[in-house]
Parts: structure tokens; C-alpha cells; sequence
């Protein structure tokens, strides 16, 4: 039995941080800073959602990653 609410929709902002990759296409390995990204942006309010890497060159490689971060938007009263 599904009841009916007023409630809104939880709405959420998103940020995107890139990330260079060392290593080039063979490894591929981020710098070491992305975990240093996460926890300040967790300070701030914001959640951790996923990396994602487009692939921008030959094989498929590329140079960075976008960290994908949201938060809730507040509510209007």
C-alpha cells in the first residue's frame, strides 16, 4: 500500500575535480593527490560518487580522470 506525501524530490548538485594520470596509456595510475581530494571534499559536505576516465587518445587511453562528487540541496522552507 503506497500512501501519498507532499514531499519534494531530493535534489542534488554535482562537482567534477579532474585528476591527471601518470604512467601514460600503459599504467595509467592516478596521482596519489586524488585521495587527498576525496577527504577535503567530504569536509565540505560533499559525497564521493565515482572516477571516470573518458578515453581521449589512442587505445583508448587518457590523461585524466573526473572525480564525481554530489551533495543534497537544501530544502526551501
Amino acid at each position: 500500500m503506497q500512501t501519498e506525501t507532499n514531499e519534494q524530490p531530493a535534489r542534488y548538485e554535482y562537482k567534477f575535480v579532474s585528476v591527471r594520470l601518470k604512467g601514460g596509456f600503459i599504467s595509467g595510475k592516478a596521482n596519489e593527490s586524488y585521495r587527498q581530494d576525496i577527504v577535503n571534499n567530504a569536509r565540505d559536505g560533499w559525497r564521493f560518487v565515482q572516477a571516470f576516465a573518458p578515453a581521449v587518445g589512442g587505445y583508448g587511453s587518457s590523461g585524466y580522470a573526473d572525480l564525481i562528487f554530489e551533495r543534497r540541496l537544501s530544502q526551501p522552507s
